[in-house]
Parts: structure tokens; C-alpha cells; sequence
């Protein structure tokens, strides 16, 4: 069987081919099935009018052979499209057999961590992230919703999502990262859910984030010199100036920054929870305040392949109770992001450095951002009348 680096180059040559010979159709690979999706007539008894963009079930085999096979079906396909002769009773009756809906639970769960764990990058730190993401992001909600349906055996299975969700605290993370797990695991099935999904996931970010009484630049300062271990102190300088998650702190390359770049800007490391970014300092001046182009991380253990993102993000946290520091490391993020706010950075920017989406970052922020343009928007209007501050 082909690795799933060498299924997936293989399946993005073959939708370039599709796609040179303006066939219509895509490959996409699913669990350990292949499928056919493009814009095709509606199903029989659909609400829907119109072509839209749906998926063909073929359910053929993700390996070399499947792929030559599903090739032959695109094209057969495109050509029964174009002749309107395109029937879906036949590709449906194929798929029975093969269809999602007939399998067990379980099974359909194990299929999709298998589509998780063997995304593209398949190198041990890579891995290891994705194993921390399963174990904490989607296994435990996927393992409510399965304990839904073996109460509820009768419940369709949209439904129990919606029930399991409701069963978690309104706005708590728990909910909108079990949301989200369904989201994917619903996207990975091919269903549809119902429009009630989004605004059960709650306002998590926005309203933690709002009551979140954040460390002032003063304290911050003030905290940083009772620090009394010098490799610790650094994690916190870092951490201050530019914004880090905990682990981040340890999967960076400080290179320009020890060699005295006039930016102060490092790079987040691939090895991360979000990929590969540049990050500048807000302020610059910590820089040298915080001695960061000079000082060394402490010696805990990074290696990937035995240890986890998680565990490493737990020493900073243990660190900071030691010490008596009355803010969580995730506060220092917090102020980080505000002060961006507050110099004007786009917010594009900044929530690229801070590696998430612009619709989290907006959401996360949203009472400083509004504040920040409702001011720029009174002070330019003011400007416009020619009104201006008394002296």
C-alpha cells in the first residue's frame, strides 16, 4: 500500500490532469475511499433545483489501482454530464453497500482519526502534534456523541450531535471545540448539519477573553525581575514580547534575534500546534529590557517523539505558579494581542502572528477592536468638521 505522502501527490496529480482536461470533476480521498465530487443535478427528491456541488460515492479503494479506476469513472462521468444522460440511481445503488450510514459507529470514528493522524508532513514532531490534537480536540467529544447513540440507538445522528453538544456548559471551550469536532468529522462523512450547529458552539473566545482582568505593562515588567531563575525569566520575556503560546516558546528559531536584527524578528517553527510564522516584538524596546537577545531556555525535554506540545505548555504553567506569577502565561498572549490593537496593527497581521484565524482573532478581541475603530472613526469625523482639542 502507498504511504499517504505518496496517495496524496499521487491524487493532486491526478485533479491537475482532471482539471487540464476541464472535466468538472475532483478527486478526494476519504478514510480509505476514494470519491468523485463536482457540480452534478440534484438528487432525486432533493429540495434543490440546480446543479450544486456534491460527491459521488464510488467508494473505491485508496491505493494505485483505485486511483487508475476513478480516473476512468471522471471521465465517464464528464461525458454522461455533458450529454445529459447522467443518472444518479446507478452511482447510488453502487455506493449501498459502501455507504457510511451502514456502518457502525465506531468504525466510522476509526476511520476518520485514520484520516487525521496520516495528513500530509508525516514527520515525528508532525505526528506527535496531530496525536495531541486528536487525544484533546476531537477523541473525547467523538466519544460523548458515541456514548449518545448507544443510549439514543434510534436518534439520527445529527441529532445526537446537537444533543450532546447541548449537554455541555453554554459559551464553555468544551462546547466549541466539540462543535468543531463534529463540524470535521460531519465534513469527513459527508453530511449536512442542521444551521442550529454554529450557534451551539457559544462565544467561548469573546466572552472569556472580555472578563479576563489582563496584567498591565507596568506588572508585566515588575514580574519579570522576581523571576529568580534566569532560563525561566526568559521563557517569560518571550513570552511577553511576542505574544507565544506556551510550548511556542521552545519551537522557535531565535537566530536573527541573537544576532542583533534591528526588527527583533524569530520564527515559529513547523513543529508547532499552528505551523510556521514570523512574529515581531510589541514592544521592541523588551528586547533588551528582557536581555532576550542573549538568554537561553531552560533544559527540559522538546523531543517529540517522546513527549507532547501539551506536557511542555504544563512546565510553563508549573513555572509560573512556582514563582508566584498571580497571571496565567495565556495572559501574556492576551496583553500581547491587545497592545497590537492598540498600536493600530492590522488585525490581519497580528492574527497571523499570533497563528490563528483573522474570524478568531476578531472574535477573541472583538470589545478592543470595535473600541479601537469607533475611535479612529469619531476622530476622523471630528477632523472633517475641523474641530480641535482645546488648548
Amino acid at each position: 500500500m502507498a504511504s499517504p505522502a505518496a496517495l496524496d501527490a499521487a491524487i493532486a496529480k491526478l485533479n491537475n490532469r482532471l482539471k487540464a482536461a476541464r472535466l468538472g470533476l475532483q478527486v478526494e480521498c476519504r478514510g480509505d475511499r476514494l470519491n468523485l465530487r463536482g457540480t452534478l443535478p440534484p438528487r432525486t427528491g432533493s429540495a434543490k433545483t440546480r446543479p450544486h456541488q456534491q460527491r459521488i460515492p464510488l467508494g473505491l479503494p485508496a491505493t494505485p489501482t483505485g486511483l487508475k479506476q476513478i480516473e476512468q469513472d471522471a471521465k465517464v462521468i464528464a461525458a454522461q454530464l455533458i450529454e445529459r444522460r447522467f443518472s444518479w440511481a446507478e452511482y447510488l445503488a453502487q455506493a449501498e453497500v459502501r455507504s457510511p450510514e451502514t456502518m457502525p459507529l465506531e468504525e466510522r470514528i476509526a476511520q476518520f482519526k485514520t484520516h487525521v493522524m496520516a495528513r500530509p508532513s508525516p514527520d515525528v514532531a508532525a505526528l506527535a502534534s496531530r496525536k495531541t490534537t486528536w487525544d484533546k480536540a476531537y477523541a473525547p467529544y467523538l466519544k460523548k456523541l458515541l456514548a449518545q447513540t448507544k443510549q439514543q440507538p434510534r436518534q439520527p445522528l445529527d441529532a445526537a450531535m446537537v444533543a450532546t453538544l447541548e449537554a455541555l456548559a453554554p459559551h464553555s471551550r468544551s462546547r466549541q471545540v466539540a462543535c468543531t469536532a463534529f463540524k470535521a468529522f460531519a465534513a469527513f462523512q459527508g453530511m449536512t448539519l442542521p444551521d442550529q450547529i454554529d450557534s451551539l458552539g457559544g462565544r467561548y473566545g469573546n466572552s472569556k477573553t472580555q472578563r479576563r482582568m489582563l496584567p498591565s505593562d507596568e506588572v508585566i515588567v515588575e514580574w519579570y525581575d522576581r523571576i529568580p531563575n534566569p532560563t525561566w525569566r526568559y521563557v517569560y520575556g518571550i513570552m511577553a514580547t511576542y505574544g507565544l503560546r506556551n510550548h511556542e516558546v521552545f519551537f522557535c528559531d531565535y537566530q536573527a534575534l541573537r544576532q542583533g536584527d534591528p526588527e527583533g524578528r524569530i520564527t515559529v517553527l513547523e513543529t508547532t500546534k499552528t505551523g510556521l510564522h514570523d512574529v515581531w516584538p510589541f514592544y521592541p524596546e523588551w528586547i533588551d529590557r528582557f536581555n532576550l537577545g542573549q538568554g537561553t531556555l531552560p533544559p527540559i525535554a522538546t523531543d517529540l517523539a517522546t513527549t507532547t506540545l501539551q506536557r511542555i505548555g504544563q512546565q510553563v504553567a508549573i513555572q509560573f505558579k512556582r514563582y508566584g506569577v498571580p497571571f496565567s502565561p495565556y495572559d501574556l498572549r492576551h496583553a500581547w494581542a491587545v497592545r497590537t490593537i492598540h498600536f493600530g496593527l492590522a488585525d490581519t497581521v497580528a492574527a497571523r502572528m499570533m497563528g490563528h484565524s483573522v474570524a478568531i482573532h476578531n472574535r477573541t478581541y472583538h470589545r478592543w477592536i470595535t473600541h479601537r475603530d469607533q475611535q479612529a472613526a469619531v476622530q476622523a469625523a471630528l477632523q472633517r468638521g475641523g474641530w480641535q482639542a482645546p488648548v
